[in-house]
């Protein structure tokens, strides 16, 4: 099913930036801010007065530098992503449209959003905790927050490699493959 699909967005470095829905990368191709790189054969979008191949890999045209936006900016899908999809309450997983980001020290109280005081809650738990801190509320952590480092969208990558492996060669899985592979050799020997 195409909603469900995803097209790979690299860097014009052709680095992976992160993961975009078919009918974003055709809009990012229209308006010429990335090219199409793979096809994903048999996946077609219409317009009413268009047809689009649907890419499975698009580049950008001009660089993006992403570590110094990273610091600035703290992006909800890697807070879910640090924290699995988990209500870090009462431990209920969900999906990004069934989860929220709660403030630990709440924003009334000074607290920041930054991702050492941002976790994943469910709607139930964070209506609950209202503007309380975790122990105020007797909702204690699940886990203990901790900042965001780059690279945690490599998981993400790699899980949705396994049904793409067009996508094999620009995420360097190979190489990443093969290096697991060496180091469980020189730890067993």
């Amino acid at each position: 099913m195409l909603s469900s699909r995803k097209v790979l967005l690299l860097n014009a470095t052709y680095e992976p930036l992160s993961l975009v829905t078919p009918p974003k990368a055709v809009t990012l191709i229209w308006r010429r801010v990335a090219e199409s790189i793979e096809i994903d054969p048999g996946q077609i979008l219409r317009s009413p007065r268009y047809v689009f191949e649907v890419p499975s890999v698009i580049r950008l045209t001009q660089y993006i530098d992403v570590r110094a936006r990273q610091n600035r900016v703290t992006n909800r899908h890697r807070i879910l992503a640090r924290d699995h999809y988990r209500c870090q309450y009462c431990g209920r997983r969900g999906s990004a449209f069934d989860l929220t980001l709660d403030h630990i020290m709440p924003k009334s109280r000074g607290g920041r959003t930054v991702a050492e005081n941002l976790v994943t809650s469910c709607r139930e738990c964070n209506n609950r905790k209202s503007d309380r801190t975790p122990d105020e509320a007797r909702m204690p952590l699940l886990t203990n927050p901790s900042a965001l480092y780059y690279g945690l969208e490599r998981g993400e990558f790699r899980r949705a490699a396994e049904t793409r492996p067009e996508w094999r060669k620009y995420l360097f899985l190979e190489d990443w493959e093969e290096q697991q592979a060496r180091d469980l050799q020189s730890n067993a020997g």
